[in-house]
């Protein structure tokens, strides 16, 4: 495969990865705050990917779509630490205690209001053991990889 055919593979798996995204939480499963970051990196991948289909410049694209799916990858591995509680996530979507004996019940209504349904800190769905976040990584390690690849070919073949 070329550098540019490499490129749209990673695009590719990364729109793939925002439709599946997209298709758990038409199915119900509500993303939290460090489902959303995950997605931001891969939308910049597709944009990289079209970038190339239409420029057709290949090496220095292929460089920031590899960034972009580590970022992803990166962002993923912080959430699978959050659910296997290796380290603390954001206090506002990983249940931080507030220190409700000092709030008025107006206080108290409002932050309860403004808290999120779904926890970081809780594992909504699991294949083979694994999360949705750590197929994300996962997925994102070899998208970053296929990036790699395509910077590679491309610099080969200048």
């Amino acid at each position: 495969m070329t550098g540019r055919e490499l490129s749209y593979l990673a695009g590719a798996g990364s729109a793939a990865l925002l439709i599946a995204a997209l298709g758990f939480q038409a199915a119900g499963y509500a993303p939290c705050e460090l489902c959303i970051l995950q997605r931001w990196p891969h939308v910049a991948a597709v944009i990289i990917a079209a970038l190339v289909w239409l420029t057709g410049w290949t090496r220095a694209l292929a460089v920031l779509g590899m960034i972009a799916a580590g970022m992803a990858m990166g962002f993923a591995i912080y959430h699978v630490g959050v659910e296997m509680t290796w380290w603390k996530g954001p206090a506002h979507c990983s249940g931080g205690v507030a220190d409700f004996a000092r709030m008025s019940a107006s206080d108290l209504m409002t932050k309860l209001q403004g808290t999120p349904v779904t926890r970081c800190d809780e594992v909504a769905w699991r294949f083979l053991g694994v999360s949705m976040a750590g197929w994300n990584a996962i997925c994102s390690a070899v998208l970053a990889v296929i990036w790699g690849m395509a910077a590679r070919k491309a610099g080969n073949a200048a």
